[in-house]
Formats: C-alpha cells, structure tokens, sequence
C-alpha cells in the first residue's frame, strides 16, 4: 500500500519539519447560461511582474477545470499575474461581445492557493478568488 503513494499527487510540501499545504492557481469555470462547465475553453496564464512570462496554456477539461501542474504550485513565484480566459473562441463567433477576458492579482506569499471560478455568459462575467 504504501508504495502506491508516490503515484498520489497531493497539493502539500514538507518544510521546516510540517507540511505546508502548496500554493498555486487552479482555475474552475460554468457557463451558466447552459449550466454546463466551460469544457474547452482556452486559458493561458502569465506572470507579469516582475518579469513577463507565460506559466500556462491549456483548455479546461469536462469538468471545467484547467489540469495543469501549476494548481499545484509549478512556476508560480511572487508577482503579479494576469488569466486570460478567450470567451470568443469558446464561444465560436467572430463578432461576439466578449472576446478575452483578462483578470489581474498579485501573488504575496506563493504557499497561498490562488483558486479562481469564473461564472459567465455570452454577454458577462463573475470572477473572483475562491476558497
């Protein structure tokens, strides 16, 4: 039994001899126009301070959650961050009202986890961070 741990990811480090639950930015998103989570939608996330770098792309799985290793912390530093969430293309129109959705934060102390749901429609958004 205890073999199978290491195939286990958990969000948790061990430092200063206790476990640290991990930082990191996880990302959830609904349409709830549908009531259906936002399967496809394409996500990057950037940090842009203090330097310009992006630490994730990717599309949100069936459960509208964006499965990348950076929910659990990787490439993640302090800074400031920026989402794109690209509504247009998940929505398939060339003349939508929205087309990228962006979303600022700071990041202070990066063993805090940064979970962000995004509630939306073809006309509006609700974003903020979660618990």
């Amino acid at each position: 039994m205890l073999a199978e741990w290491r195939y286990f990811r958990l969000p948790w480090r061990y430092a200063h001899g206790r476990i640290i639950v991990a930082g990191g930015i996880s990302i959830h998103a609904v349409d709830v126009a549908s009531g259906r989570p936002a399967q496809g939608l394409r996500v990057e996330i950037w940090r842009v301070d203090p330097d310009s770098l992006r630490i994730a792309d990717g599309r949100l799985g069936a459960n509208g959650v964006l499965d990348h290793a950076v929910a659990q912390g990787a490439g993640v530093t302090a800074g400031e961050y920026e989402v794109l969430f690209h509504l247009g293309e998940f929505f398939g129109e060339r003349d939508g009202f929205l087309t990228v959705t962006p979303f600022r934060f700071r990041i202070k102390n990066v063993d805090e986890h940064f979970h962000l749901p995004l509630k939306f429609t073809r006309w509006g958004y609700s974003l903020f961070r979660g618990a």
